[in-house]
């Protein structure tokens, strides 16, 4: 069973409170999301350990029962 996108949402604010967070359903499956989160905690990390911290905040879903998950993250709003 795919995963809501309020589910992803909750998931990815618990784990990095403050976050901002977007969603998109990228097949309209809700299987197959484009996730956009902006926080001031990505600050001074690479692109790679920011993508780290949203994988943790989900809790070892991603593979699972979250099956794709492009991701877009930045310290700041452009």
């Amino acid at each position: 069973m795919p995963m809501a996108a309020e589910d992803i949402i909750a998931l990815i604010k618990q784990g990095i409170p403050g976050a901002e967070v977007e969603m998109q359903d990228l097949a309209g499956d809700g299987d197959h999301w484009a996730a956009t989160v902006v926080s001031p905690a990505f600050a001074g990390k690479t692109k790679i350990q920011q993508h780290q911290m949203v994988y943790g905040a989900l809790g070892g879903r991603m593979g699972g029962v979250l099956h794709a998950l492009k991701l877009t993250t930045m310290a700041q709003k452009p």
